[in-house]
């Protein structure tokens, strides 16, 4: 993964840059559609958490996300039940209003998510060799603040469904070593002004 801080000169020598590029190294011959997909969606949300765009991780909010559509549904199905008490009724009826703010708080967010996991899913079926991803932050993207590329040297695509087990664990181990490298070149910081590659 490849990172520039806005304001960084074109002609920058490349002996600078490659002091901060971290290469993430698997022993799988290709990356399937699944593993890339998986790495990119991890990155992409640790990135978005780390300058502070989204409000949590994406694994967090999701959890969150789901936990409060299942308790709205659990409520309307305890008040639609007649023996329930007048002040069960009350308790429940305020806890339902807390649910739905929850729901409306998070719901854009999460359709942009959605929609975001649903492009990248789409270029990955689309694109069979896959050499790159890039990703812009920031209000402009003529002048962006933060700029991340993820550079795949296995980027061949393969759509085989078989080993699932083996492919997710595959997939959990690089992004886990994408945010730790990450991590540890100061991505995020004031300071940091490297390159990371993937």
């Amino acid at each position: 993964m490849r990172r520039r801080e806005e304001g960084e000169g074109e002609g920058e020598s490349r002996s600078e840059s490659e002091n901060y590029i971290k290469e993430i190294e698997t022993t799988a011959e290709t990356l399937d559609e699944a593993v890339i997909f998986h790495v990119i969606k991890e990155i992409v949300g640790f990135v978005l958490y780390m300058h502070q765009q989204i409000p949590s991780l994406l694994q967090d909010l999701n959890q969150e996300f789901d936990e409060l559509q299942t308790g709205r549904k659990d409520l309307e199905l305890v008040l639609t039940q007649t023996e329930v008490k007048a002040s069960s009724r009350r308790k429940h009826i305020g806890r339902m209003r807390e649910v739905k703010q929850g729901i409306k708080r998070l719901e854009k967010l999460m359709s942009s998510v959605s929609v975001l996991q649903t492009a990248i899913q789409l270029m990955l079926h689309e694109i069979h060799s896959i050499q790159g991803v890039m990703l812009v932050l920031g209000s402009s993207p003529v002048r962006p603040q933060h700029v991340y590329e993820m550079l795949f040297s296995h980027g061949r695509v393969v759509s085989d469904h078989g080993k699932e087990n083996t492919k997710s664990k595959v997939a959990e181990a690089l992004s886990r070593k994408a945010i730790r490298a990450l991590i540890s070149s100061g991505a995020g910081s004031v300071s940091y002004a490297g390159e990371i590659l993937l």
